[in-house]
């Protein structure tokens, strides 16, 4: 008996909203639902079988004469990077192969650079599915190979195509890939391939097969040659079935699980060992008579599959943790090696921001991306926004740390509440590329709000004229009107008189009865100021300047952005000081 036998490849799919993942993935189901008699099409949980014979039939001619130890393709058919990502296991994704889809009219979006960005990360296998040829103007439907297909095309649509093409080619090896048409690939193992389809009406699909199986054929071969024993596998979701409680969705890569078997799968805490209740396939979609019988219990599957379980004390699973089957032998073996792979191997820094999560694999290709981009992370977990987040990240007394990126999960209601009261900035989102965009726009606002706080808090030269006719009182504090001849006053400022006199500070600002944190040139206010005695120390007429001390004056003239009339006053000052205190002030 055959200890080893080949698994068909796990391929991914993977690209933007609304650029055709699930089309794709429809059509290839629809097109074998056709072909039945070929070698019947299997739903798995998540996942969607196409055996060999069922390819060979789509392929027809180009696939004719060739020999496949293959049983054929697995499509994770849960879209997207989600669970490209969930999908982990040590050392990379489960998925073996991957399918990056773009439309061929919006070219790269930002979760084509985030899928790019992952597969780059697990460093999988992929080729670029170019969808929608059929909506380029003039494009007309043809049988045969790609080549075939454009010759037959007019004019117009055939220079639309090319370049088009084009501008992807650019964008992939700006990305640092170099990619081709798969019909101008010598070497696959090089050069990405590009595949044109339309996943409505199926045109180039099956050349996506042929290169697909071609691909697995050539270079995983080894890799997909799998040992028969114990069942490896990737919880892809864990849900509430109604009549089953808790249930998990789980990703089997390798071996075999029985519906016998005791399971242990990663938790936040502990692994959880339990023992399977059942083992569910959904139903073919023409059995499901009663929704509620959407499942049929199976007695074991093989890898590579896409399984329901049903178990006890499922509830604290996390998406993307290990499954082992667990015998009295392994048990402490298989219960180091699921914290391992549960426990996240990242490096925080010191101080930075607070991540939170919906799975171990987005956390750990954020704080990948993130490091990638200098950008400093404290705290790192899966699970929605707390109040505890935000205690933690308003603790630091850097505003640039005070911040909490949130990945594809809630804000709960708690933390919502706390962050009223605490100077505390969540950003979220669920796209990678873009909560770092995000992330950075951020800061720099930030940054410029800060050193915007900082300049507004340096004093400002400013020079004012004390009107004759307003006295509104003598002494303790002088009340008097001024006008503002340059530059601008504010409360806290210290006034002296052009022989270096202090003669006391501003108290407060006011205008038609509102107080004013300022007054700028040309504006007439009333003014309080502590220390001096109107008729004594100041006179009517007289003009008064703002008393900077030293290393203000140096930081101002460093700044270089005060206006004419402020530079006028600031020289004045510098003078005034020069002649009463230092003759080399403010050098």
């Amino acid at each position: 008996m055959e200890s080893s036998y080949i698994r068909q490849p796990i391929v991914s799919v993977l690209g933007h909203v609304d650029h055709g993942k699930t089309t794709l993935l429809d059509y290839i189901r629809g097109s074998t639902v056709a072909l039945r008699e070929a070698g019947a099409i299997t739903q798995h949980i998540g996942a969607t079988e196409v055996p060999i014979d069922v390819i060979r039939e789509l392929c027809g001619e180009l696939l004719k004469g060739k020999e496949f130890t293959l049983p054929g393709l697995l499509f994770i058919d849960t879209p997207g990077h989600h669970a490209f990502t969930t999908l982990r296991k040590r050392g990379g994704s489960i998925a073996d192969l991957a399918i990056l889809i773009v439309d061929i009219n919006e070219g790269f979006k930002p979760q084509t650079y985030e899928s790019l960005m992952i597969l780059k990360q697990y460093k999988t296998p992929f080729i670029v599915a170019v969808n929608k040829i059929d909506t380029i103007t003039g494009w007309r439907r043809e049988e045969g190979t790609l080549p075939e297909r454009l010759s037959k095309q007019n004019d117009l649509a055939r220079s639309i195509f090319e370049e088009k093409i084009y501008e992807i080619i650019g964008t992939l090896s700006e990305q640092g890939f170099s990619s081709d048409l798969y019909t101008n690939i010598r070497d696959f193992s090089r050069n990405v391939a590009i595949i044109p389809i339309s996943a409505k009406t199926g045109e180039g699909i099956p050349e996506l097969l042929m290169v697909l199986v071609g691909l697995a054929q050539r270079f995983l071969e080894k890799h997909l040659t799998i040992e028969k024993g114990p069942a490896k596998g990737t919880v892809l979701e864990v849900k509430e079935e109604r009549g089953l409680g808790t249930t998990i969705d789980v990703i089997i890569y390798s071996g075999t699980l029985r519906s016998t078997d005791t399971i242990a799968v990663g938790t936040r805490e502990e692994p959880v060992i339990t023992k399977i209740k059942a083992l569910l396939k959904p139903k073919p979609l023409d059995e499901i008579r009663d929704p509620r019988e959407k499942f049929e219990s199976v007695e074991e599957v093989h890898a590579a599959c896409g399984i329901k379980i049903s178990a006890p004390d499922l509830e604290d699973v996390i998406p993307g943790s290990p499954l082992r089957v667990v015998t009295q032998e392994n048990k402490n073996e298989v219960i180091r090696e699921i914290k391992e792979q549960t426990e996240l191997h990242i490096d925080l820094d010191d101080e930075g921001a607070v991540v939170k999560a919906d799975t171990i694999g987005s956390l750990e290709a954020i704080v990948k991306e993130a490091k990638s981009r200098n950008i400093k992370i404290r705290k790192a977990e899966v699970g929605n926004v707390s109040k505890r987040d935000i205690v933690d990240a308003s603790a630091t007394n850097d505003p640039l740390q005070r911040i909490v990126l949130a990945f594809n999960v809630k804000i709960l209601p708690e933390a919502e509440e706390e962050m009223r009261n605490q100077d505390v900035t969540v950003i979220k989102e669920d796209v990678i590329y873009t909560l770092m965009e995000r992330y950075e726009e951020w800061v720099y606002k930030k940054k410029e709000e800060i050193e915007r706080a900082k300049k507004e808090a340096i004093p400002r030269p400013g020079m004012i004229k004390f009107l004759p006719e307003y006295v509104f009182r003598v002494s303790k504090p002088a009340i008097i009107g001024v006008r503002v001849l340059a530059g601008r006053i504010k409360p806290g400022m210290k006034l002296m008189k052009d022989d270096g006199r202090v003669i006391g500070t501003i108290r407060s600002i006011q205008s038609e009865r509102k107080s004013l944190d300022e007054a700028i040139q040309g504006q007439e206010v009333a003014v309080s100021i502590e220390g001096p005695t109107v008729g004594r120390q100041i006179k009517g007429g007289d003009i008064l300047y703002t008393d900077l001390p030293e290393s203000v004056v140096k930081k101002l003239k460093e700044m270089g952005d005060l206006t004419y009339d402020e530079k006028e006053v600031l020289d004045k000052i510098i003078e005034i000081k020069r002649k009463t205190v230092d003759r080399f002030w403010g050098l």
